[in-house]
């Protein structure tokens, strides 16, 4: 599966169309509208269905996790390229209100992100960005929040 993604992954176009297909995304509801040709912005949706409701009828918190969990790395992977090591490292929610209807989120990389992942990573350090993600539905009023931390480190020289 791993050879699968990366080869897709090496296109906007083509990791968009991965991951749409992709088999818990699929499953969930998750879809990937927007991924610019720069990998820098990437748009997400997922809509409220009976195979992603909770008990009472609200979108699973797993589902809305599901939906922002590894944008931040695909995207920060494609921007720096092979000499850095990119994993998400950790991951904290907080539910806001319930999600009732089709809910967004929105990945920005901004040059600011990327300028302080260069200067920490430098001298061969890892660098443990912390960055929100806020979930909103149609209404633009916020479901949930999510602060997603990376593990990035510049590959050592061989």
């Amino acid at each position: 599966m791993s050879n699968l993604l990366t080869r897709f992954a090496r296109t906007p176009r083509g990791l968009r169309w991965f991951l749409n297909l992709y088999g818990p995304y699929l499953g969930a509801g998750v879809r990937v509208d927007y991924l610019a040709e720069d990998f820098r912005e990437l748009k997400v949706s997922m809509g409220l269905h009976w195979y992603n409701r909770n008990y009472v009828g609200t979108h699973f918190g797993g589902s809305l996790y599901s939906m922002v969990d590894p944008f931040y790395m695909l995207m920060v992977m494609n921007v720096l390229g092979r000499d850095y090591i990119v994993w998400d490292k950790a991951a904290e929610i907080d539910f806001i209100k319930p999600g009732t209807g089709r809910v967004h989120a929105r990945f920005l990389l901004t040059d600011t992100m990327l300028e302080a992942i260069h200067q920490h990573t430098a001298d061969g350090n890892k660098y443990l960005p912390c960055w929100p993600v806020t979930i909103i539905n149609d209404d633009g009023e916020t479901v949930a929040k999510i602060n997603k931390t990376l593990y990035i480190r510049k590959k050592p020289r061989s």
